[in-house]
């Protein structure tokens, strides 16, 4: 031992593992990048494709060559690689709880600790079962009682990192099965942690008292560091007003409590997993501290530090040990076992849930996941010593290894071929209960509809029980001939910009308003930018509403109200914006028309005052889908919500305009269609009646119309009484109630109702919402 000290302090055994380490983590990201542009044509997910980097750098690979296994495996480099992937595991956890959609984890709590009970308890039966076998055919000495809650974490443990980042580069991590995947996920973790904590502390011969007081120690530390944030988090807030992000020294501060926490609990013999997950999860979400963290630890955490994780992980397998029938054997069994424990359990869990077969095997599969706690288990009973037996540790890291190499390729072909079930589904507000979860994707191109916007989707909440997921896209116009070498990462950390191109002030304004918000409502709202030119702009807003499977798109209106009232152009590149997106959304369109005396006006969070909101009605599914929205806000308690139906004076229907037609067949198709579309507006009605307003929570008014010109004057009339119109973007054809409302139509893509409601002879001081239900796209390419 004394020997081993002394070479360690040796200045030349110090350097070389330092650089070994260096490297073998520069090699894992070479090979990983190599190995994605390969393999991500055949739709491999990322995660396993870094752990196959590290398996074929490793002993089962490249390091099988006695060179480069001298370089990489060198005295003391296992003490260096097992304190950095202790480092990488506690920002990796705080990250994913930082990122983690919490109140989701919360409501969904009991099914994902069904599904995670289901699993755990079958594969814990299963070690039980296999524990005496692998026992013995190992040559195995020491406490077989440890032997058997190792296999249990092994079997029964998920890597939550690898399930994460699986399902976000599937796209189905905002899925309902990839958030109750994640969420029973970690809890498995949390099942691996215990049980690693009991192995740690038996050997210790710990009485009833001191567990209890170990379990209430670690809590204590959890919640102190909780609150410490939070305090510390909002002096930061408080301190950095003006600023888009905290200082990098502030940034290092808040990351120091973490890790010196964090370390001080492994000293102590703890994990520090769960903890910095909990330190994530409960960080406060509003202002500058927890915008900075995101933007500053995504980048390096996603692209380097996870990379890396998971290519140690891989690394550390060495299937030379499978070099007869009985390692194999035992391999085989502990792989089959997980699976099955896996299987079993979860498709029991998901029957009783009554979760779809379908989706409760891919449940099974992403819980069958390693290469997080249970690797760690390893580690810690192989340094340890608590089982005397090299093969044993040597086998399970192989079977872990090859395990995860194995299920993750068959679950991406899975996701691939069931995107229809897996994949995006739209969102109609026709047919949707207002009980379901909403989530939200509002578009800003500067600050002056942000207060507005926000207010709008708190007030679609409803009762304050309904899930509500809000996004806020800053779109930030792109000109061909700037230069876009500088970004915001390159500036001064003091500095704000004033390239209104980038975003400049105006993510300041934005950013306060959006804190200002969180502070008053306690929801959460996720921010993003895009930076694009106007004519592909519409893409990455189509491309994100899918990706969060949003169910609206709001938009602002190109037109903005100025000092006298009047609407003035913004910028024309925001019109074209709204009509393509309008054409290619995956999901349902709203356009506001802010006139920015209301702007906070649905922002009634602890306000008392009532606000006024028409819906009209004129037939279509534009207005079907505009009912469907505003039954939302009707369960608003400061919105007093009333629809408007207007109907013909002649009774001769909504809809009289059919398109001369030379055949007969298409007369009797279009007159088909019609009634359809009457019956279906009728059905919509009376369903929305009897549920709404026969119980008095909304009012409903029949406006009985000969004309276009009618139409206008009856919408004169109530211009006063209401602070906020809905209506849908097209009606039912060429209706005679909206013929002629107005002398000329200057803004298609609000259609002929929007429009007047939007237009200077309509004298009308409160905003206006335009909806369009969704409508599959012919064209996927527009350069219009």
């Amino acid at each position: 031992m004394a020997d081993s000290s002394e070479d360690f302090a040796c200045g030349k055994e110090l350097f070389n593992p330092v650089l070994t380490m260096g490297m073998q983590y520069s090699c894992i990201l070479v090979i990983s990048h190599f190995l994605q542009i390969l393999l991500k044509p055949l739709g491999q997910a990322a995660p396993i494709v870094q752990i196959l980097a590290g398996f074929l750098l490793g002993p089962s690979g490249l390091s099988h060559i006695p060179a480069v296994n001298s370089f990489f495996l060198q005295n003391f480099a296992a003490d260096y690689y097992e304190f950095m992937a202790v480092l990488f595991r506690i920002i990796i956890m705080f990250l994913i709880g930082l990122e983690m959609d919490f109140p989701y984890f919360i409501r969904k709590l009991r099914i994902a600790s069904i599904i995670a009970c289901g699993s755990c308890l079958m594969c814990t039966f299963f070690a039980a079962a296999i524990t005496s076998f692998v026992y013995q055919e190992t040559s195995s000495h020491g406490s077989g009682f440890m032997m058997g809650l190792l296999i249990t974490i092994l079997l029964a443990s998920t890597a939550s990192p690898v399930v994460v980042r699986l399902a976000v580069d599937l796209k189905f991590g905002t899925s309902d099965i990839g958030r109750l995947a994640i969420s029973s996920s970690l809890l498995n973790d949390a099942y691996g942690v215990v049980l690693l904590f009991v192995i740690s502390k038996t050997r210790q011969h710990y009485s009833y008292t001191a567990w209890v007081f170990l379990g209430l120690l670690y809590l204590f530390v959890v919640g102190v560091v909780v609150v410490v944030n939070m305090y510390v988090a909002n002096w930061m807030n408080r301190r950095n007003r003006n600023q888009k992000y905290l200082k990098n020294a502030e940034l290092f501060g808040l990351l120091a409590i973490l890790y010196i926490v964090a370390m001080s609990l492994e000293l102590m013999g703890f994990s520090s997993l769960i903890f910095s997950f909990l330190i994530g999860s409960m960080f406060p979400r509003g202002g500058r501290a927890a915008r900075t963290l995101l933007t500053k630890l995504t980048y390096p955490v996603h692209n380097f530090i996870l990379p890396i994780y998971f290519g140690y992980f891989g690394f550390k397998a060495n299937v030379a040990f499978i070099n007869s029938l009985r390692n194999f054997c035992i391999v085989f069994f502990i792989m089959l076992l997980s699976f099955g424990g896996k299987i079993v359990g979860t498709l029991a869990a998901c029957y009783h849930l009554k979760i779809p077969y379908y989706e409760g095997v891919l449940m099974a599969f992403l819980m069958n996941l390693k290469g997080h706690v249970d690797l760690l288990a390893l580690t810690i009973g192989s340094t340890n010593r608590i089982i005397l037996s090299d093969t044993f540790f040597s086998l399970m890291i192989s079977a872990v290894v090859l395990n995860s190499l194995i299920w993750g390729p068959i679950i991406a072909l899975m996701v691939r071929r069931e995107q229809d079930i897996i994949g995006y589904r739209q969102i109609y507000f026709e047919t949707q209960t207002p009980e379901c979860e909403l989530r939200t994707l509002a578009c800003v191109h500067s600050p002056r509809p942000v207060a507005t916007m926000v207010g709008l989707i708190a007030a679609s909440r409803g009762p304050e029980n309904i899930p509500l997921t809000p996004y806020l896209m800053h779109l930030v116009e792109l000109p061909g001939k700037s230069n876009t070498n500088l970004m915001y990462n390159q500036k001064e950390e003091d500095e704000v910009s004033d390239d209104d191109d980038y975003g400049g002030n105006d993510v300041v304004e934005i950013n306060d308003a959006v804190d200002l918000f969180t502070a008053e409502t306690g929801l959460m709202v996720h921010q993003i930018k895009a930076v694009a030119p106007f004519a592909s702009m519409y893409k990455d807003v189509c491309d994100y509403a899918e990706d969060i499977r949003a169910s609206i798109v709001l938009l602002p209106f190109h037109k903005h109200q100025r000092i006298d009232g009047k609407l003035e152009t913004s910028k024309e590149g925001i019109r074209t914006t709204n009509q393509k997106v309008l054409r290619h959304a995956p999901c349902a369109v709203a356009i506001l028309v802010d006139r920015g005396l209301t702007a906070g006006s649905l922002n009634l969070t602890g306000s008392d005052s009532l606000q006024h909101i028409a819906a009209l009605f004129f037939g279509g599914p534009d207005d079907r889908e505009a009912l469907g929205f505003s039954k939302r806000l009707g369960m608003h308690n400061h919105i007093n919500l009333t629809v408007i139906r207007f109907l013909s004076a002649s009774g001769q229907g909504q809809s009289v305009g059919v398109d001369i037609a030379h055949k007969e067949e298409n007369i009797l198709m279009a007159i088909s269609d019609r009634e359809t579309e009457r019956e279906a507006d009728n059905e919509v009605l009376s369903e929305f009646y009897h549920r709404y307003v026969t119980s008095g929570q909304v009012g409903y008014v029949e406006k009985v119309v000969e004309n276009g010109s009618e139409t206008a004057c009856a919408l004169r009339d109530m211009a006063d009484m209401y602070s906020l119109f809905i209506v849908g973007r097209e009606g039912r054809g060429h209706s005679p109630l909206t013929t002629g409302i107005s002398d000329w139509e200057e803004c298609p893509e609000l259609g002929k109702v929007g429009d007047f409601l939007a237009s200077a002879e309509f004298d009308f001081c409160g905003s206006v919402l335009v909806m369009q239900q969704h409508r599959p796209s012919k064209h996927e390419d527009d350069d219009d």
